[in-house]
């Protein structure tokens, strides 16, 4: 059972029961509050009050970063013999069309993620504008995709489900329209 994705009716109440203990805790789940905790640990507090928050309430939540990198790393190279990802071969057609000739074969496409990309200035130009969308759009949206998708839509909260849909929203938008513009020929 390690060895293989679990079903939804296995993960999906495992993640409801993390979610009611953290909801009974009076914790918040979400990653990009982390981005804020790292900053305020680099020194970002001596500049602007933003990040002069109470760092030993948010040690339980940097367990969960360590955690998902920790637990990411023993999963890719522990527990997947196979790289391939199940995607349909139709989207691994689309993206090869567009340049991405690791689709399929591995979780991240090598032609952005590996050593020999990051030679290319293109390569960094794209993961730094990317970065700093994600960055703006998570602080925008008050929490990242994990936050309101799990946490704030589990409280019953308005704004997480206005997030999610415009998180669908722009991501339809960015795999239909600006994703073959930004990779194709």
């Amino acid at each position: 059972m390690l060895y293989q994705p679990w079903p939804w009716y296995v993960a999906g109440p495992l993640i409801a029961l993390v979610m009611a203990v953290l909801i009974l805790m009076g914790k918040r789940f979400g990653m990009s509050s982390n981005l804020e905790t790292f900053c305020s640990i680099g020194g970002a507090g001596k500049f602007t009050d933003y990040f002069k928050v109470d760092l030993k309430s948010r040690r339980w939540n940097l367990l969960v970063v360590f955690g998902s990198v920790i637990g990411g790393f023993l999963g890719a190279h522990l527990l997947s013999p196979n790289p391939a990802v199940n995607i349909s071969d139709a989207t691994v057609k689309k993206l090869q069309d567009l340049g991405f000739e690791s689709a399929g074969t591995s979780y991240l496409p090598t032609e952005l993620f590996s050593v020999e990309a990051l030679t290319k200035p293109s390569v960094w130009i794209i993961l730094l504008v990317a970065g700093f969308l994600v960055g703006f759009g998570t602080r925008y949206a008050g929490g990242c995709t994990s936050g309101h998708a799990i946490s704030g839509l589990s409280n019953l909260q308005r704004p997480s489900l206005i997030a999610v849909i415009g998180f669908f929203i722009g991501g339809l938008i960015m795999v239909h329209i600006i994703f073959p513009l930004i990779f194709g020929a």
